[in-house]
C-alpha cells in the first residue's frame, strides 16, 4: 500500500479524519482547489453547504482519477469554507458522508484541515477542496 492512514494513541479522538498519513510512493499528485461546478461551469447546489461539499469532492475524485489515483492514495485533504462557524459542521459532514461511498472516500478521512475564509473567488462558492496523493510509480 502506498499510503497508510492512522491515528496514534495520545491524539484527539474521535475525529472525522486520521491524524497521520505515511506515503511510500514516488509520484506526487496535487489536485487544485475543486468547487461545486459542473465541467461546463454550471453551479451545483447554490447556497447549500452539504451539496457543495459533495460536488467538490466528486470533482476532486475526477482530478485524482485523471492522474491514475484514488482517494486511497490521498495523503492530505484541505477544505476552505466561507464564513465558517462551528455550527456548520453537521452540514459539512453530511456532504462528506453523502458522497463517500460513491467516490471511495473512506471514513475517517485522510489527514484533513478545514480552514474558514471570508470568501472564495466567486460569491456563490461556499467550499473548495484540495488533495495531495502519492502513487507507487
Amino acid at each position: 500500500m502506498t499510503v497508510q492512514h492512522f491515528t496514534p494513541d495520545g491524539l484527539l479522538q474521535p475525529t472525522p479524519y486520521h491524524h497521520v498519513a505515511v506515503g511510500t510512493g514516488t509520484t506526487h499528485v496535487h489536485v487544485s482547489g475543486q468547487i461545486a461546478r459542473q465541467a461546463d461551469g454550471t453551479p451545483v447546489a447554490p447556497g447549500d453547504l452539504s451539496g457543495q461539499v459533495a460536488q467538490a469532492l466528486r470533482n476532486t475524485f475526477v482530478g485524482l482519477a485523471g492522474a491514475g489515483a484514488s482517494f486511497a492514495d490521498v495523503l492530505r485533504l484541505t477544505f476552505y469554507v466561507t464564513r465558517w462557524s462551528p455550527e456548520k459542521i453537521g452540514d459539512f459532514m453530511a456532504g462528506v458522508e453523502s458522497v463517500a461511498d460513491e467516490i471511495g472516500l473512506r471514513l475517517p478521512m485522510p489527514p484533513a484541515s478545514l480552514i474558514g475564509v471570508d470568501h472564495l473567488f466567486e460569491p456563490d462558492v461556499l467550499v473548495e477542496v484540495e488533495a495531495t496523493a502519492l502513487l507507487d510509480r
